[in-house]
């Protein structure tokens, strides 16, 4: 009995000893399974820690982590059972592991930064503080060129891991390039048309932009890499590549400093004597007016002997720059000419003609026949 089990133990340790790589494979899957399990719970707890603390950027750190890093962990630990599966069986199926986790590395260490470089894109738009403007153009130009750039260097590495000679896929990449410029001209003047609106930033989203030379005027809602879109004051979409900015002019009255108010009023030609004293009051009210700039241009003066009136032209500006706030501010100029003149006893002079008729110093001599006298009568 004792030598039955003897042997039974010698073969079981040898049929253990044949195959322990099995045991190995199963063991790695189980700690993979169990660190997957602790760095998710991890990461949950530090996410919400950090949610409590004012700084912004942590947060962005965390949230770009969680999938790339679960995932690394999951393909990692397979890769590694695959490794000790490929050292026992020698099977040439299994070679590219050796590859693979050098090349998943890569691939996770990108994902990671092109996430990162997205929220902390979408934090510094939405969530920075007043004291600390972050203009959203700039930042989703910066946040597009970074991730440009991971992915151009993540896949030039993993070529390089791949055993492929960068030199030379740059050299094919410049030749490719010239024809691929010939046959996207088009697409290529876009995107340095895109490249110039955010180096130069002519206008930013949320502008308000027209142009003169084209039917192009509403609000900046999106700058791409090979349009633009404008939203229209109709509220319809209008979608201009970016390679129509290199080739017309482009007002942004989103970035004046004040609005203008230019009018001109006419009073009757028989108020003609009171328009000084008219014209003195309108410039002392603009003065004193709250609403008017007038550290800016500010002129009342007499204009025009009109058809019909006597004009005067008012040229200022108002402090604010708010389109539906300026017009209430010249309504309330205008009532207040308006007192003005009434005032002043004159009125506002509308289209009129005035017959002038003179009194003829001689009169039209009517014709008066005469009876003819016959002299042989």
């Amino acid at each position: 009995m004792q030598a039955w089990w003897i042997e039974l133990q010698e073969r079981g340790i040898a049929y253990l000893g044949d195959n322990l790589w099995i045991v190995q494979v199963f063991t790695i899957i189980f700690l993979t399974l169990v660190v997957k399990f602790v760095a998710k719970r991890v990461m949950n707890k530090m996410q919400a820690r950090l949610a409590l603390t004012p700084n912004i950027w942590d947060d962005a750190l965390i949230i770009a982590a969680r999938r790339p890093l679960n995932l690394l962990i999951v393909v990692e630990g397979l890769l590694w059972a695959v490794d000790i599966v490929y050292q026992v069986s020698k099977e040439p199926i299994f070679s590219f592991v050796t590859y693979a986790q050098a090349v998943s590395f890569i691939f996770f260490v990108s994902w990671f930064l092109i996430r990162l470089t997205k929220e902390v894109e979408h934090r510094a738009i939405t969530q920075v503080s007043d004291e600390q403007p972050v203009d959203p153009t700039t930042a989703i130009a910066v946040s597009k060129l970074l991730r440009a750039s991971v992915i151009i260097t993540g896949s030039l590495v993993i070529l390089q891991t791949l055993g492929f000679s960068i030199s030379g896929v740059l050299a094919f990449g410049g030749v490719g390039g010239i024809a691929i410029g010939f046959a996207a001209r088009d697409l290529l003047a876009n995107f340095f048309g895109g490249l110039m609106i955010f180096l130069d930033r002519p206008f930013n989203v949320g502008d308000w932009i027209l142009s003169p030379d084209k039917q192009i005027e509403g609000s900046v809602e999106h700058i791409g890499w090979r349009l633009t879109v404008i939203r229209k004051f109709d509220k319809r979409p209008l979608y201009v590549p970016n390679s129509f900015f290199s080739n017309i002019a482009v007002e942004n009255p989103s970035r004046m400093t004040h609005r203008r108010i230019y009018e001109t009023i006419g009073v009757r030609y028989s108020d003609v004597q009171r328009l000084p004293t008219i014209i003195t009051d309108v410039k002392s009210m603009l003065m004193n007016h709250k609403d008017i700039a007038a550290e800016q241009t500010l002129i009342v003066n007499l204009i025009d002997f009109a058809d019909s009136s006597v004009e005067f032209f008012i040229y200022c500006f108002t402090n604010t720059t708010d389109w539906v706030e300026f017009h209430g501010i010249k309504e309330d100029v205008m009532f207040k000419i308006a007192d003005i003149i009434d005032a002043a006893g004159a009125e506002i002079a509308f289209p009129t003609q005035t017959l002038h008729v003179e009194q003829l110093n001689a009169m039209v001599e009517q014709s008066v026949p005469q009876k003819i006298v016959n002299p042989g009568n």
